[in-house]
């Protein structure tokens, strides 16, 4: 059996440092205006840049997240943010612009992380529901936040499996069986969507 992923928000609001008693409404509402401020500053108010990053600094000082934790989360992404960035880099004063969008995108990465580090799922699928938000982007939230646990498991299962069956090591050894069990995931994951969305259908769901 595979173990249990709990999702890192799924905890006591006071397991998730001082931020985490907060209301949610405040919470999200302090963390759309730090995006649309990011969004919205004109790119020669560096100085600006600055105070958003002093305050999402010192938010993130106050929710107590680990350097560790945001080095993951942000290595994760960031070949993303290099990619849409560096498009920029053989543009006309390229170098600036590449610059600007690598600190705003990281400050805006930063800003989600520290909302869902402070808040759990189910508090902002309610927050979505108060405000009214479509029925589906609701749903599918709640979809798409079950099913990726069952992901992680089936990933999880997988590569236990695998591991079990191979007896030498190497880097290029590992990076086959890590493609193996990404393409075979992918096949699994398709295949369990599809059952669903029949069963769902039968079920009268529209």
């Amino acid at each position: 059996m595979g173990g249990h992923h709990a999702h890192p928000t799924d905890r006591p609001a006071e397991a998730r440092g001082p931020l985490g008693g907060l209301p949610t409404e405040l919470k999200f509402a302090t963390a759309l205006l730090l995006l649309l401020a990011l969004v919205l500053m004109p790119p020669a108010r560096w100085d600006g840049l600055l105070v958003i990053g002093t305050i999402i600094a010192v938010l993130l000082i106050l929710s107590r997240v680990t350097f560790r934790q945001l080095a993951k989360r942000l290595l994760l992404l960031e070949p993303l943010v290099l990619g849409v960035a560096g498009l920029t880099w053989f543009e006309p004063d390229g170098h600036r612009i590449f610059l600007l969008l690598m600190f705003k995108a990281n400050l805006c990465l930063l800003t989600t992380f520290l909302l869902a580090q402070t808040t759990s799922f189910s508090e902002l699928i309610a927050l979505l529901k108060r405000l009214h938000a479509p029925w589906l982007v609701v749903t599918i939230f709640t979809l798409m936040h079950r099913y990726l646990f069952v992901l992680a498991d089936e990933a999880e299962r997988m590569q236990r499996a695998r591991a079990s069956r191979t007896f030498a090591a190497g880097c290029h050894r590992q990076w086959l069986s890590l493609s193996s069990v990404i393409g075979q995931l992918f096949l699994r994951a398709s295949d369990r969507a599809e059952r669903i969305y029949n069963a769902m259908c039968a079920r009268g769901w529209k």
